[in-house]
Parts: structure tokens; C-alpha cells; sequence
């Protein structure tokens, strides 16, 4: 099973079990086990763990995800922009250098 389909299952088995709950809580304010605002007062609270767990999970994926890459040793944006300044830099100087031979010959050097 890929990291996708892991995340994917889990995402979908989330809004499942939150839909689950609003109607579970639903169901107990209906029959008078529990007030309106204990039952929004669960649903909130449990939204509220729902969010942090989801958050938590997207910061599991981030961290695995930044570990892959750096075992894959890429270059970052970072180093790309850096061989890129170079390359200027470097064809700058070739530039001159072709000058000055062309200058050279010119004048029978």
C-alpha cells in the first residue's frame, strides 16, 4: 500500500466517522439523552480532536515525505538558484575571454 492510498483511506475513514458522530449525537438529542447544546457541545469538541488529529497526520506525511527527498539527495530550489548564478557568472567570464582572444588576433598576437 502507497503513502497515497494510506492517507487517502485514512481522510475517507475520517469524514465517515465525523458524519457518523453528528448523527449518533443527533439521534441521542432526539430520543432527550442528551440537551441541544450538549450535543453541539460534543460535536464541537469532537471536531476539535478530528482537526488536530488530521493536523498531526499532515505533519507525519510532511516529515516522511522531507526524510524521502533528502535520502534521495535532490538538489533543493536553494542549490538549483546557485548553479544558475554560476552558469551567468561563468559564461559572463567565457564572453570576455572571447573578446579579448578576438582582440588579440586583430592585432596579430
Amino acid at each position: 500500500m502507497t503513502i497515497f492510498e494510506i492517507v487517502r483511506n485514512a481522510l475517507l475513514a475520517g469524514f465517515g466517522v465525523q458524519e457518523r458522530v453528528k448523527e449518533l449525537v443527533e439521534e441521542l438529542v432526539k430520543k432527550g439523552e442528551l440537551s441541544e447544546s450538549q450535543g453541539a457541545k460534543l460535536v464541537r469538541e469532537w471536531s476539535e480532536k478530528a482537526e488536530k488529529s488530521s493536523d498531526e497526520l499532515s505533519r507525519s506525511i510532511s516529515d516522511i515525505l522531507t526524510k524521502s527527498l533528502e535520502k534521495m539527495n535532490l538538489p533543493t530550489r536553494e542549490d538549483i538558484e546557485a548553479i544558475n548564478k554560476k552558469i551567468k557568472a561563468l559564461s559572463a567570464r567565457v564572453k570576455k575571454l572571447e573578446a579579448m582572444v578576438e582582440k588579440a588576433e586583430d592585432k596579430g598576437v
